[in-house]
């Protein structure tokens, strides 16, 4: 059984044991006969799977309605196997979302570790700095590298620790914010735990 998971930047692909990424721009799905379930927040990529029989939208069969509009398809499927987490996927983009009693609270979305060290260099060169995960956040800054560390982490940690929830990480800067919450989850198969489960709704498998 063939899961691909596809992103702005890559198409994430897992079969049983094998994990494997392609580059969006550049990969041909067509290339790939078998049978392969997907989930996609790609335009793009959705638009040249409609003609291909063997790609499957596991969007179409899940339940929306506890979700708002706009939700990105990669986050709902995420929660798919939540009852209780805060469950933050760490990529271009953070995306951080609350599950209470297998209810859906609702989140937010927080700049990733890149963009937001690019804000801070287009602001100024002398503002270039790495963020460093490992600062104290118990204590305001006393030089530039910290000020920014912990004007970009204190208040995104201080949210999360404030839903006295367990937390899953997973994406690709994951690995970074275990740093941060060293009691959290690392889940990285996350998504496609929740594909599995979709598709066991679904009769697919």
């Amino acid at each position: 059984m063939l899961l691909c998971d596809i992103g702005n930047t890559s198409y994430h692909f897992n079969e049983g044991t094998k994990d494997f990424k392609e580059f969006a721009d550049s990969f041909e799905p067509q290339t790939i006969k078998q049978p392969t379930y997907y989930i996609s927040v790609n335009q793009n990529v959705k638009e040249k799977l409609n003609d291909l029989d063997n790609w499957i939208d596991l969007e179409t069969f899940v339940e929306r309605e506890d979700y708002y509009a706009t939700m990105g398809i990669d986050r709902i499927v995420a929660l798919a196997t939540i009852t209780d987490a805060v469950v933050i996927d760490a990529g271009s983009a953070i995306t951080v979302d609350v599950v209470r009693n297998g209810v859906f609270e609702g989140g937010f979305i927080y700049p990733g570790i890149k963009a937001m060290q690019e804000c801070y260099r287009n602001i100024s060169n002398a503002l270039d700095y790495s963020f460093n995960f490992e600062v104290d956040l118990g204590k305001m800054a006393k030089n530039s590298p910290d000020a920014i560390s912990y004007g970009y982490l204190k208040p995104f940690v201080d949210e999360i620790k404030s839903k006295n929830l367990p937390i899953i990480l997973t994406g690709g800067d994951a690995s970074e914010f275990k740093k941060l919450f060293p009691d959290a989850r690392l889940d990285q198969e996350l998504i496609f735990t929740g594909m599995k489960k979709i598709m066991k709704k679904a009769g697919l498998c």
